[in-house]
C-alpha cells in the first residue's frame, strides 16, 4: 500500500460519503485525520452543491480552515461514468466539472460510494468489524464487499503487489434468487408489480418495506402496508410485531444468499465485509439470523463458502478511509508526474 504518510497537508481536503439518504462531509487534516464530520439529510438541499456549500460554511468548518480546500473526493452512491452524474436513489444530478469549478477546486475526485468502501477495508482495525461465522482469510486475496441501505452497494477490492484494486460493480441489480420455496412464493407477489426484481429490490431499506406489504398479501392478515423500513426493524427488534420479525428474518437470509453468492463470483478467500447503514442497527438480531447458514449453503461448495469468514463493519464513518486513499493516490501519481 501507499506510504500516506509522505502524503503533504497543505490545506485541509474535503471528502464526502452521499447516499441516496444522507450526505456525510468531513475535513481530512492529515493522514486519516478526519475532523468537523457532519451529516446532512440530502432531501433538506435541493442540489449537492448547496450541500457542499452548506458544509463548508459551517462554523466547525471555517475554524479549521485557515487556507481554501484545493482537492476533494466525493463517493457517491451511482455509477461514475464521464463527467455527468445522475443519482439512482435521490434527484440530485451535476457536472463533476461544473461542480469542480463553482467550488473553486484543483481537483475533484468522483466514485461509486462502495468502490470508496472498499478501498477502506484493508486500514480497517480488529474493533471496527466484527467477524459472524467461522472461516479465516487468505492473505493477498480478493476481498469482497456487500452492504444494504437505501440501495445494494457491491464491490471489492483485488491484490495487485503492494496495492489493492477497487472494482466498480453495480452488482447490487443483479436479479434476486430466490433460496426456498418461502421467497418463491414472495417472488411471485412482488412480479405484479416488478417485472424485473433485483437484489436491491428486496435487500435495501425499501426492500424491507416490499417483503412486509408481500408477507402481508401472502397471509391476508391486514398487515399495516404504510409501515416505513425504520418502522419494521424497529419492531421487529423490540419484539412487537411477529411479521416484522419474520420480515428481517427474511432480509438477513437473502443477503446471506448474495453475500454468498460475491464470494463465489469473486473468490473472495480474503474474506466478504457487510456494510451499508441497515445491518448494524440490527444488533443481536442479525448475528443470531440465518446469514451465515444461508452464506454457506451452496451445496457442493458449503465447504468453500464455509472457510470464508465473513465481517459486519462497524466503524462509524469507514468509507472515508476508502475515499481517502483514492484521493490520495490519484494526488500522489499527479505529483510524480509533474516531477
Amino acid at each position: 500500500m501507499q506510504d500516506l504518510k509522505k502524503q503533504n497537508y497543505t490545506s485541509p481536503r474535503l471528502l464526502a460519503d452521499i447516499g441516496g439518504t444522507n450526505a456525510r462531509f468531513a475535513l481530512e487534516t492529515g493522514p486519516h485525520r478526519f475532523e468537523a464530520v457532519a451529516v446532512l439529510a440530502c432531501n433538506d438541499y435541493a442540489t449537492l452543491d448547496l450541500a457542499i456549500s452548506a458544509y463548508l460554511q459551517s462554523d466547525a468548518v471555517q475554524g479549521i480552515c485557515l487556507q481554501p480546500v484545493q482537492h476533494a473526493a466525493i463517493a457517491i452512491a451511482n455509477p461514475v461514468n464521464g463527467d455527468q452524474i445522475s443519482m439512482t436513489n435521490h434527484h440530485w444530478a451535476f457536472s463533476i466539472q461544473t461542480l469542480r469549478d463553482a467550488l473553486h477546486l484543483q481537483t475533484l475526485l468522483v466514485v461509486n460510494d462502495f468502490t470508496a468502501l472498499a478501498m477502506a477495508l484493508p486500514y480497517l482495525e480488529n474493533h471496527q468489524r466484527i467477524q459472524i461465522g467461522g472461516g479465516q482469510a487468505q492473505p493477498e486475496r480478493v476481498i469482497g464487499l456487500i452492504g444494504p441501505g437505501t440501495g445494494l452497494g457491491v464491490s471489492g477490492i483485488v491484490p495487485a503487489g503492494k496495492q489493492w484494486i477497487p472494482l466498480s460493480s453495480e452488482g447490487g441489480h443483479a436479479s434476486f434468487s430466490p433460496a426456498d420455496a418461502a421467497e418463491v412464493d414472495l417472488l411471485k407477489v412482488i412480479w405484479r408489480e416488478f417485472p424485473h426484481v433485483s437484489a436491491e429490490r428486496l435487500i435495501s431499506g425499501m426492500g424491507l418495506e416490499i417483503i412486509y406489504r408481500a408477507l402481508g398479501e401472502l397471509h391476508a392478515d391486514g398487515a399495516d402496508a404504510s409501515l416505513s423500513a425504520a418502522d419494521i426493524s424497529r419492531r421487529a427488534l423490540d419484539g412487537s410485531c411477529a411479521r416484522c420479525r419474520q420480515t428481517v428474518a427474511h432480509f438477513c437470509g437473502m443477503l446471506g444468499t448474495a453475500a454468498g453468492n460475491l464470494a463465489i463470483t469473486l473468490g473472495a478467500t480474503g474474506g466478504v465485509y457487510i456494510g451499508g447503514g441497515i445491518v448494524p442497527r440490527l444488533g443481536d438480531f442479525f448475528l443470531q439470523s440465518a446469514f451465515r447458514q444461508r452464506f454457506e449453503a451452496k451445496g457442493r461448495f458449503a465447504n468453500y463458502l464455509a472457510a470464508i469468514p465473513t465481517f459486519l463493519i462497524t466503524a462509524e464513518y469507514p468509507a472515508f478511509l476508502g475515499v481517502s486513499a483514492i484521493l490520495a493516490e490519484k494526488l500522489s501519481l499527479a505529483d510524480n508526474a509533474a516531477h
